[in-house]
């Protein structure tokens, strides 16, 4: 099967765009089928089983299919806007307009699989594939050289939720980690912070598919994970009742099928301005009760953050890294 061929109506995403990129045609997450990248290093910020001692090799994709308005790596998803400034030569009026900048370097796939190789080479515990929904049959091609060339660890697949359910399904044998984000509970905050339709119900589909695949955790003799899911969930503020619920969809739901991650690393950033009731940080009350509500509750497969994490220090820097030879 050629991959490729998911791109002549892309429907990779929950949103069903059905445009066709391998003629140039855009959707709403803006790529192309050329496949973009920010960076390309070890990383020491994931949860301990990912990236402790070596590292996770994360690959940032540029582009998004969501449109988070506190989104941190908004210069690599949805772009900076800069306004620019021309006037004709023989017209004295300067005519202003307005481009959209994402940042990131376009590879070939050839490429992409030699960056997973030098991941490896680095002594990266696995290879973390950050925001990757709308490149996944490159991906796919790519992993397919890369495994020819011997790559060995695991592939992590570290999305915000929001794909098909037939991409999901098109990564089996291909993913060895998930690792999904659930957002919201509430569809309303999902429209209204992410513009993002049906996320709750939809992520729930994503999980289930991923459970199928991989099956529950298992980690090695370092406790490095080899094989599961990590269902990831950024706090944000005032939301400390949607959190219990999507607490209680999943632990309910998964049990310990899975690894439960709190997130307290929440940094007003990018247009959260424009959004008064989160355009501050998380209240570290709000987040200990969340987590007392997830112990009481009973989940004992879980990660929670230490106080500090809100910094926009530890973004990475988007600086091409690991992607040029």
């Amino acid at each position: 099967m050629n991959y490729l061929d998911m791109l002549d109506e892309c429907t990779l995403c929950h949103r069903n765009c059905k445009v066709n990129r391998n003629d140039n045609q855009i959707g709403f997450c803006k790529a192309s089928n050329k496949v973009k990248i920010a960076r390309a290093a070890l990383h020491f910020g994931e949860e301990p089983p990912i990236s402790q001692s070596n590292g996770s090799g994360t690959v940032f994709f540029s582009h998004c299919n969501f449109k988070c308005v506190f989104c941190q790596n908004h210069d690599i998803s949805q772009g900076i806007e800069k306004n620019i400034s021309s006037a004709p030569s023989n017209i004295n009026i300067q005519i202003s307009t307005t481009e959209t900048s994402i940042s990131g370097m376009e590879v070939s796939i050839e490429r992409l699989s030699e960056i997973f190789l030098e991941l490896q080479e680095k002594g990266a515990n696995n290879i973390n594939l950050v925001t990757p929904t709308h490149y996944v049959p490159q991906i796919i091609e790519a992993l397919k050289i890369a495994k020819k060339n011997k790559l060995t660890i695991p592939i992590l697949y570290n999305t915000n939720s929001y794909d098909s359910i037939e991409t999901i399904k098109s990564l089996n044998g291909y993913i060895d980690v998930y690792l999904p984000d659930f957002k919201y509970f509430n569809d309303k905050y999902a429209i209204k912070y992410s513009s993002a339709n049906d996320y709750a119900s939809n992520t729930i589909k994503v999980i289930d598919e991923m459970i199928s695949q991989v099956g529950e955790p298992k980690f090695d003799s370092k406790g490095n994970i080899l094989k599961g899911v990590i269902v990831r969930h950024l706090m944000l503020p005032g939301l400390l009742f949607d959190s219990k619920k999507v607490i209680d969809l999943i632990y309910n739901r998964y049990g310990d099928k899975i690894y439960i991650s709190l997130m307290n690393q929440y940094v007003p950033m990018f247009k959260a301005c424009d959004y008064p009731e989160i355009n501050k940080p998380l209240n570290p009350k709000h987040y200990d009760s969340l987590i007392n509500y997830a112990v009481e509750l009973g989940v004992t497969n879980g990660f929670i953050q230490d106080e500090g994490t809100n910094n926009s220090d530890f973004i990475p820097s988007f600086n091409l890294e690991g992607v040029s030879k």
